[in-house]
């Protein structure tokens, strides 16, 4: 889109809203409704099987099918969730890493399908698409989980995708730098601005390697990077990092690559505001906070966002309802239509305090990217286990504050009395809920579409996908025939699984910093644990597990951390466990308690199935503790089904919470309470 001088009022940027559940039918008509409110960019969530590359009907799905997003399994998902949407005239983000390639070529097969039923030549369609994947593995072994291969061949897919579109779909932008769940995991400022332009400097480093694009084409490609930043409430200091972000990029990309054109040259991010720093207590303060955020990335004009997806007043709580989604998208459209936002040029241009804080910035990541690449970049630091350590640390660091006070959260460690609220007055009715159905009919549906595809044509096309991903060739369009053949999302993911192997990345928890030692509470813990301990006769042992296909694991990475400094052996494994797998590691470590965290809405499918599985085993006596967004009425139903303690994002205090299951162990072996 074309840019205004600095005397012309700037255009809105592109508003979104992140949606999708349920099946590919329900997300249509949900984004049909979005489009005619006024929404002028389409972003699809997909749910976390499609993520990680399953179908619905595989063991790991159970329970997550629909829940955060849409599942797409096949080509005809792909032609249901955009029916009656022309792909030409769609601005179309996808949130979607491991499995980029994939659903790009299904987005690609659907587009050409489209101009060919309207006698349109398929070549000038797909140079008119415009939009983005996210496709930024580096984050997802960071923060938010949904990796499959190892980081070496992941940035060959990557690498594959963008030489792949600069030539046949040169307006898309195939990957979406992303530091937003770099904050989510503890980030600063700097951190999210280092590790997002070092991830930068892979992509473009392999890029530029790959042979598949010529030097004077590099300005092409830099041109078609994009960003995806997160906004916390801090909005001064959130919108000098993105003046501090602009000026990193454009001096990269000049410096590196040898980009002379300045509009090549230009930060092109999207935001969504922080999701995580949404509270459960007094949710309706999340009002304020989402739009103080959306300041701190539309205040400077010369580094505003060009697309904006706000979370909804309600997502501590569960998925949002379209009411709640809406009132989302309307807040954007008063900043947009209704303030003189627009009409100015850059209003912190001269300010002394704001380079300040930018130069500090600068400066900071200037060390951090050095540091990055003394490791080898920013792969390896991955491997080493580097950034994720020090995101670890930077997350307890905030925790502690928040805990001690230092760190004020209006409603939750402040101002914490409240009268009722009217807008939860209808309970469970306040947020949307997934029918189970949902997830016997995409397994009924796959089962119909295996039956009625050519078995042929699709063993052939992934025989071809396997041969091509031996070599170095791009595996594009190898992928593409796979798309038009009928190949499902979890054939075409295990097919490269056999070729690429798996990948399980370092947690950070071992290397994560102690807590302070003088907290007196923790003192108090700590040897409440070694009294226990003498009692016992053992070492108390505590399993930490995210069973089903839920990424996000800070919450439990930061649980670890905190049992680890009262004392607790720890036993932590890491992400996308099987129930069963959770239950052979408890009875074979001898485990005391095991804690759950799950925040894509399946603890009522699986967190049942752990307790289960630990009374076949022999282990009934062993407690079980879930934390996660977990609303009133699910709790009242895991209590009943066994669950010994259940714990929302209003329990913020992780002492508190280590105390009581020292509490709860005594309980269940017979010590007297002290």
């Amino acid at each position: 889109m074309p840019y205004p001088t600095d005397h012309e009022r700037d255009r809105p940027w592109v508003m979104r809203t992140y949606a999708g559940h349920s099946s590919a039918a329900a997300s249509n008509e949900l984004y049909r409704r979005n489009l005619a409110k006024g929404q002028t960019g389409l972003s699809v969530a997909f749910d976390l099987p499609t993520q990680t590359g399953y179908d619905p009907d595989h063991v790991l799905a159970r329970g997550e099918v629909g829940k955060v997003g849409v599942p797409v399994s096949h080509l005809g998902d792909m032609r249901r969730l955009f029916d009656g949407i022309p792909l030409a005239e769609a601005n179309t983000s996808m949130t979607i890493n491991a499995p980029a390639m994939w659903l790009l070529a299904l987005y690609v097969s659907v587009a050409r399908e489209q101009a060919e039923a309207q006698g349109r030549d398929v070549g000038e369609v797909l140079a008119k698409l415009t939009g983005t994947t996210q496709n930024d593995i580096i984050k997802e072994y960071l923060s938010r989980g949904t990796y499959i291969f190892p980081p070496g061949p992941s940035l060959r897919l990557i690498t594959d995708m963008i030489t792949w579109t600069v030539r046949h779909v040169p307006r898309w932008n195939p990957i979406n730098i992303c530091s937003y769940h770099l904050q989510e995991a503890g980030a600063t400022p700097t951190q999210e601005v280092a590790y997002a332009l070092c991830t930068a400097i892979s992509v473009l480093d392999a890029v530029r390697d790959s042979g598949q694009v010529a030097q004077a084409d590099m300005a092409k490609v830099v041109g078609r990077i994009s960003f995806f930043v997160n906004a916390g409430v801090r909005f001064v200091e959130e919108m000098c990092k993105m003046r501090a972000f602009t000026t990193l990029w454009d001096e990269l990309t000049r410096e590196r690559y040898g980009v002379e054109e300045p509009k090549a040259r230009r930060l092109r991010y999207g935001v969504q505001v922080n999701s995580l720093g949404l509270t459960e207590a007094q949710p309706e303060n999340n009002v304020q906070r989402i739009v103080l955020e959306m300041l701190a990335v539309s205040l400077s004009r010369g580094s505003r966002a060009r697309a904006i997806q706000l979370p909804a007043w309600n997502e501590a709580l569960g998925l949002p309802r379209p009411w709640d989604q809406q009132w989302a998208l309307r807040m954007q459209q008063v900043l947009a239509y209704e303030t003189d936002l627009l009409e100015y040029e850059d209003i912190f241009d001269g300010s002394h305090v704001v380079q300040a804080k930018v130069d500090e910035i600068v400066a900071g990541a200037r060390e951090e990217i050095a540091r990055v690449q003394d490791f080898g970049g920013a792969v390896a630091a991955v491997e080493s286990g580097y950034m994720k350590s020090q995101l670890v640390a930077s997350l307890a660091e905030y925790r502690r504050g928040m805990e001690s006070g230092e760190r004020i959260l209006v409603g939750v460690n402040k101002f914490d009395t409240t009268e009722p609220s009217p807008l939860q007055a209808e309970g469970a009715n306040a947020i949307e809920t997934i029918d189970p159905a949902v997830e016997k009919a995409a397994v009924s549906s796959i089962e119909k579409w295996r039956a009625e595809r050519d078995d042929d044509a699709v063993a052939a096309a992934l025989t071809a996908l396997r041969a091509k991903a031996s070599t170095s060739d791009n595996l594009f369009e190898a992928t593409v025939d796979c798309a038009r053949a009928g190949v499902t999302t979890g054939e075409w993911s295990g097919a490269l699984r056999e070729v690429f192997g798996e990948y399980r990345a370092p947690t950070g928890v071992s290397a994560a910093a102690a807590a302070g030692g003088g907290d007196p509470e923790l003192q108090r813990v700590r040897e409440r644990v070694r009294r226990t301990e003498r009692e016992l006769g053992e070492r108390l042992r505590i399993l930490v597990g995210k069973p089903g296909l839920d990424g996000h694991s800070n919450g439990a990475e930061q649980v670890a951390v905190r049992a680890r400094d009262v004392g607790f052996e720890v036993v932590y494994q890491g992400i996308r466990l099987t129930p069963d797998q959770i239950v052979a590691a408890a009875v074979q470590e001898g485990v005391h308690v095991v804690g759950l965290s799950v925040l894509s809405g399946s603890h009522l499918e699986i967190v049942p199935l752990v307790v289960d599985g630990l009374r076949a085993a022999g282990a009934g006596d062993v407690p079980v503790i879930v934390g996660g967004i977990i609303p009133p009425d699910d709790s009242a139903l895991l209590t009943e089904r066994g669950i010994a303690r259940v714990f929302t994002p209003k329990d913020y205090e992780l002492t508190g919470i280590m105390a009581g299951i020292v509490d709860l162990v005594r309980e269940r072996h017979g010590l007297a309470a002290d």
